[in-house]
């Protein structure tokens, strides 16, 4: 048993510090880009046909009106003067689409899986401290 406490020891504090080292800049970096993010709404847009292309037009939060013209796999099946639900950025109205956005935060999740390991490893040095 004592070999086995003995070699968990350096293992240990070395999860601490792989934990530790690239979990919090991570998890800090997570929040601030989760903090940045603009809001994403949605709205009612109308189809329209311009020349043969298909676009929507909608009115933005600002009551300003936007359009824009769409690829033809999204034009497929759209009727002109018909109505869908579009999602955009508020902060960036060009940034569109028909479904809800995902808002995944991969740097955000990473971080704190890697400070939970530190933390975990940290409370494991010192529990291993009383055996």
């Amino acid at each position: 048993m004592a070999g086995f406490v003995d070699a968990l020891g350096p293992i240990l504090e070395m999860m601490t510090w792989v934990g530790f080292v690239p979990g919090v800049p991570l998890l800090v970096w997570g929040l601030v880009i989760s903090r940045r993010r603009c809001v994403w709404t949605s709205t009612t847009a109308e189809v329209y046909t311009a020349g043969g292309f298909t676009g929507f037009r909608w009115t933005d939060h600002d009551n300003v009106s936007r359009q824009t013209l769409v690829d033809a796999d999204v034009a497929e099946g759209r009727v002109a003067g018909n109505a869908v639900k579009l999602h955009y950025d508020v902060c960036h109205p060009s940034r569109w689409g028909l479904g809800p956005p995902k808002h995944d935060n991969t740097v955000l999740i990473l971080g704190w899986i890697l400070t939970g390991v530190g933390i975990l490893s940290t409370v494991g040095g010192f529990l291993l401290l009383l055996f």
